[in-house]
């Protein structure tokens, strides 16, 4: 018997950050780059965002409700939207109003759940409310930032009312079981998880495009062909939405692919659910996470942020000033720091450039990751400079050895 099909996308951008130099820290420049966030926002909104929701949107009518999704915006990205692209919010809204389930997440797309469950919890109720306001229904799985998980998460996440949550199928989690199938934390009784099909997913998110792969060229008809065989209940098919005309080129026929998916799924007898539905089954088993997965590089870590003595930095002191800028009960400067919490910002900084090097430099804008540490880190030294109990400030001229 096939599996089901669970197919959810990401869909997030950063607030980059200027190329903030030791001169500019205390001279009041703005702290975000918003004529290249702009700029990227833009390009992607119209290069992925809006030719291929319009796509699914299409896809979900024609097929009467059959075709299902999910998807999952950051609360950054859709400020942005609002901002910089409102044809592709509406279209989003259009989609969700379609069918396509809308899931949880923090807001600034943050690593929080690692650090700060406070912080965390904050995040996620900031994201749940903007969902409710601009899609007019409150999520019931969750999300977490590039699906990092590990079995201290699962309880934070059960206590904040959701009922399910997408994880990375990593081998090292899963032993002999499929990733096919729905599971339950073994920290947090009652919370289901869906384990990420990696293999098939990465076939459409990396390999798509990719001439020396010997399933080149991969069309629909025969992902659908390799999802019928992949065995279990239900395939979990979790990508980067940007892989539909950003990642994957116009020219790699990405598009005609998506278009011809739904079409071939149910030819091959699969039938789409949505994550919420799968919430509803019994799980077959439980599944503990002693260690951080997420769905970066083939490590299915958190080295891709935390991974060097840069990243550790930036992020410990990050998160040390933030209990002070939280005292403030300023927004203006909260809403700062949390946009400094964005995961990207560590993501600039990994020193991995071996197989992963061009997944690390994509939307990268810093021509080394030692210029992401410097700028990022004089960013947080003005921002330290102006709290009340600060001590002198220094701005940072070189990077220290990763």
């Amino acid at each position: 018997m096939s599996p089901d099909v669970c197919i959810y996308c990401q869909v997030h951008q950063p607030y980059r950050v200027n190329r903030y130099r030791v001169f500019d820290v205390g001279s009041g420049r703005e702290y975000f780059d918003e004529a290249r966030n702009r700029a990227i926002l833009r390009r992607v909104a119209d290069k992925c965002y809006l030719p291929a929701t319009r796509l699914l949107t299409e896809a979900v009518r024609r097929s009467g409700g059959r075709f299902k999704l999910a998807l999952s915006l950051s609360g950054t990205v859709l400020e942005q939207l609002a901002a910089w692209a409102p044809d592709a919010l509406d279209a989003f809204r259009e989609l969700a109003d379609a069918g396509a389930e809308i899931l949880g997440e923090t807001y600034y797309h943050s690593l929080a759940a690692l650090t700060d469950p406070g912080e965390f919890a904050t995040q996620a109720a900031l994201h749940r409310d903007a969902i409710a306001r601009i899609f007019g229904r409150r999520p019931t799985v969750f999300r977490n930032t590039e699906l990092i998980y590990d079995d201290a998460i699962g309880p934070m996440v059960r206590r904040l009312g959701y009922r399910a949550m997408l994880v990375e199928g990593a081998e090292r989690v899963l032993g002999w079981r499929s990733p096919n199938y729905v599971y339950e934390a073994a920290s947090a009784p009652g919370l289901c998880l869906l384990p990420r099909n990696y293999r098939l997913s990465d076939d459409v998110g990396f390999r798509f495009s990719n001439r020396d792969w010997d399933g080149w060229p991969l069309t629909a008809e025969r992902w659908a062909a390799w999802i019928a065989g992949s065995g279990g209940q239900s395939a979990h098919l979790f990508l980067d939405y940007e892989t539909f005309g950003e990642h994957q080129w116009e020219e790699t026929g990405i598009f005609e692919f998506l278009r011809h998916l739904p079409g071939e799924l149910e030819r091959h007898g699969l039938r789409c659910v949505t994550p919420s539905e799968l919430a509803e089954r019994a799980p077959v088993g439980r599944l503990s996470f002693p260690t951080p997965t997420s769905w970066a590089d083939v490590e299915r870590d958190t080295s891709a942020w935390l991974g060097n003595r840069m990243q550790r930095a930036a992020h410990e002191r990050l998160y040390r000033i933030g209990r002070e800028v939280r005292a403030l009960a300023d927004a203006a400067r909260l809403a700062e720091w949390r946009r400094l919490t964005t995961s990207d910002h560590c993501y600039y900084m990994c020193t991995k450039w071996f197989a992963d090097g061009d997944v690390h430099k994509y939307f990268n804008p810093y021509e080394s990751p030692y210029d992401g540490f410097v700028a990022y880190m004089n960013v947080l030294s003005d921002l330290e400079a102006g709290l009340p109990a600060a001590a002198p400030w220094a701005g940072v001229e070189m990077a220290v050895s990763a």
